[in-house]
């Protein structure tokens, strides 16, 4: 099976923002290289360390509500 990797970042970015919470926080218990690949892509903070949530950064926030609306939305709302 040949994965995309970038589309299952963009379906994580994604999932981060349903569980935003603190503004820009949101829980990080998803695929770890994904988690590593958006954080080298400037989306989120650096994923590897004690906290529960990792941080998006603006570019972040910004990509994780587009794609959430795109993906998770009926049209319309």
């Amino acid at each position: 099976m040949d994965i995309d990797n970038d589309k299952i970042d963009q379906a994580v970015l994604a999932l981060l923002y349903l569980t935003l919470h603190d503004d820009v926080r949101a829980w990080k218990s998803h695929d770890w290289d994904a988690m590593d690949r958006l954080h080298e892509k400037g989306m989120i903070g650096d994923p590897k360390s004690k906290a529960k949530s990792v941080w998006l950064t603006g570019a972040g926030l910004a990509e994780s509500e587009r794609l959430f609306k795109m993906m998770f939305c009926k049209s319309g709302t």
